[in-house]
């Protein structure tokens, strides 16, 4: 059985830096898995459109949409579902987050950024209008604070709360011993930094707004790092089992075709439909001769 296209799919940015990463991770991907057919597409900023692949795939042929994205959110409910649907026999699968290996990658560039248990961390995801992006980010955090022993908040680029800047400010307020400092707020020790942890695939307009945000030091995104492209591929063969376990099981709920009658049976039915038909020409003798029209 041929596996499906796999169609990885990313948002898009302007940034050739992070533009060049994420064709990085479909190359990885293909170098995992040799065989398998990865395209590009994104849902916003570049092209080629998801919609348009989707509708280019050769006739006959399934996919399955793995969405190069860190949660669930708009473009996934949306975007990706609706390009789904417009294709009998694809598939969508989860989005990369969350998952305790991301949780790891971020502990990995929090050490490479020279972050100590001192310093305080806010976890910058892009943020989405969906509320279960946020509860995606919110599991992640409780991932990586079981890897490290720093006061951390998640904060959002944009459409949810609380913001990047609003978090660095109250985080920053409690190293300075204000309202928010002491036991209640974690027991910061006073002298740390204010750490942004970047939980963004790639450079692109939301990291470059984490410069803005007024933290002291900022950690590089996820990308580039072997991890990703192990979890895409995961991604992909849970969405591919899924829909094979789904194919095999439709059979089964089909309606039931109704038990074949025996002889006898069968001879009473047509005794009863006769009898039936004999009584409704009977009134309608009765009503034609002593009601006519």
């Amino acid at each position: 059985m041929n596996s499906p296209i796999m169609i990885a799919c990313a948002h898009g940015t302007s940034s050739t830096q992070g533009a060049a990463e994420v064709n990085a991770l479909r190359a990885g991907i293909a170098a995992l898995r040799p065989g398998l057919d990865v395209r590009e597409a994104y849902v916003d900023v570049q092209q080629p459109d998801l919609v348009d692949v989707v509708a280019g795939l050769p006739e006959g042929e399934s996919a399955v949409v793995v969405p190069l994205l860190l949660s669930v959110g708009y473009h996934v409910k949306v975007d990706i579902a609706r390009a789904v649907k417009s294709r009998p026999g694809s598939a969508a699968a989860a989005p990369l987050g969350p998952d305790p290996r991301l949780a790891a990658l971020l502990d990995q560039r929090l050490r490479e950024a020279g972050v100590t248990d001192n310093d305080v961390i806010v976890l910058a995801a892009a943020g989405s209008s969906n509320p279960n992006a946020a509860l995606s980010v919110e599991e992640l955090l409780g991932q990586l604070q079981e890897l490290r022993s720093n006061r951390m908040v998640a904060a959002y680029g944009a459409s949810a709360k609380p913001s990047v800047p609003d978090a660095v400010a109250m985080l920053r307020e409690e190293l300075e011993g204000g309202a928010g400092a002491g036991e209640s707020a974690g027991a910061v020790d006073v002298g740390g930094r204010v750490v942004i942890a970047s939980y963004l695939l790639a450079p692109g307009f939301f990291h470059d707004q984490l410069a803005k945000a007024g933290a002291d030091l900022i950690t590089e995104p996820l990308l580039p790092s072997p991890v990703l492209a192990e979890i895409a591929l995961e991604r992909y063969d849970a969405a591919v089992a899924k829909a094979r376990e789904a194919a095999a099981a439709a059979p089964a709920a089909q309606p039931a075709k109704p038990p074949v009658k025996g002889p006898a049976e069968a001879a009473a039915d047509r005794l009863s439909d006769a009898q039936q038909e004999g009584f409704f020409k009977a009134v309608r003798r009765f009503v034609t001769k002593y009601f006519p029209r």
